[in-house]
C-alpha cells in the first residue's frame, strides 16, 4: 500500500468564504466547489506529511494546519491586508525554523513556515 495523498479539512460555517480568504492570500486555485465543501490547490508535486503532537512548540496552542511559503514576510503582509489576526510571530525558533501563526476567518489557527 502507498499513501497518494493527505488532505487538511478546514471546518468553516461558510467554506465559500473561507476558500476565497486562502484562494487571497496564498494564491490557491479553486477547482471544485460543491457549496457544503470547496477543494483549494496549486499545481505542484504534494509532498505528503502528518504530524502527531500535544502542542504547536514553544508552549503555543496546536495549530490545524501548516503551510510552507517561500516568502514569509510576504505572506504575513498578505494575511495581515485580509485582515486576519496574526497571534504568534513571526520568530526564528531555536530549532531554526522561521514561522508565524495566524487565525483564519472562522477561527482556525494556521502555521506559517518559511521553507
Amino acid at each position: 500500500m502507498a499513501v497518494t495523498r493527505i488532505v487538511a479539512n478546514l471546518a468553516a460555517p461558510d467554506p465559500m468564504a473561507l476558500a476565497k480568504f486562502y484562494q487571497e492570500v496564498f494564491e490557491l486555485d479553486l477547482p471544485f466547489d460543491m457549496g457544503w465543501i470547496a477543494f483549494l490547490s496549486r499545481d505542484t508535486t504534494q509532498k505528503i506529511e502528518l504530524h502527531t503532537a500535544s502542542e504547536g512548540g514553544s508552549g503555543t496552542e496546536l495549530p490545524v494546519i501548516s503551510i510552507g511559503v517561500d516568502d514569509l514576510e510576504a505572506t504575513e503582509t498578505a494575511v495581515r491586508a485580509a485582515g486576519a489576526e496574526v497571534v504568534y510571530g513571526p520568530v526564528k525558533e531555536s530549532w531554526g525554523l522561521r514561522r508565524f501563526f495566524f487565525r483564519d476567518p472562522a477561527g482556525n489557527l494556521v502555521n506559517v513556515v518559511d521553507s
